[in-house]
């Protein structure tokens, strides 16, 4: 009953700001049309009922499994077993992700379909599955996460010479856009349930930085993409 609680008003914490903001804005500047205003209200409500039931289904089912998957595959001490299924877990829950399906639809429209959101949408999933087996390889072998975002980088920037400039601003959304409500709970929890079997509960806190590593993972495969394409 307390989860609902603070859940509750988390969700009413973050919806009341903006929708102050936009009904002032409505009375004293844009003044909108009525009926859209009303579909913006009722858009509020439902948001904030949608917001609600999703925050609640993430703290009930999403990062306890993710943490119990995690600890499971940690104690079959098989690493290719581990990044396997880092590899399918961080494809499979980008794929679901509501901010990659919203940028890989604004890029298919704005492009004329030349860029499929298909297409987009797989080469953002990869991405981060990729680099969610080399975050989860990172936990397994101790290596230093600052020297993993110095190389990541590195290539961001090299690949971007090659690129189209086109495909830049893209990538780097792609890159934001994998940080979602679907994504960060899971992958986090991942983390979590591995470094507690591998490492110990009093390290368990090397699992962060995953999201780190799986946002620079779509970034270096959209501007692959803009090398095949350009």
């Amino acid at each position: 009953m307390e989860n609902l609680k603070d859940t509750f008003f988390e969700v009413l914490y973050s919806i009341i700001p903006i929708t102050v903001i936009l009904i002032i804005l409505q009375f004293t500047v844009i003044f909108l049309p009525t009926e859209v205003f009303l579909q913006f209200l009722i858009g509020v409500i439902l948001a904030s009922i949608g917001i609600f039931l999703f925050l609640l289904g993430v703290q009930v089912g999403l990062s306890p499994v993710g943490e119990m998957i995690g600890s499971s595959l940690s104690k079959t001490k098989k690493i290719s077993l581990i990044l396997m299924f880092g590899f399918l877990l961080g494809f499979v829950v980008t794929m679901a992700e509501p901010g990659v399906r919203v940028l890989s639809n604004q890029v298919d429209f704005v492009s004329d379909g030349d860029i499929s959101s298909s297409m987009l949408m797989i080469a953002v999933a990869v991405g981060v599955g990729v680099f969610v087996a080399l975050a989860l390889a990172r936990i397994i072998f101790d290596i230093s996460l600052l020297k993993l975002l110095i190389i990541g980088y590195l290539i961001i920037f090299v690949l971007a010479l090659f690129t189209p400039s086109t495909f830049v601003p893209i990538s780097l959304d792609a890159g934001g856009a994998t940080t979602g409500p679907m994504a960060v709970p899971f992958i986090l929890a991942l983390g979590v349930g591995v470094t507690s079997v591998l490492r110990g509960k009093a390290t368990s806190g090397d699992g962060f930085g995953l999201i780190a590593l799986a946002s620079i993972g779509p970034v270096i495969s959209v501007l692959i993409l803009g090398v095949i394409y350009g």
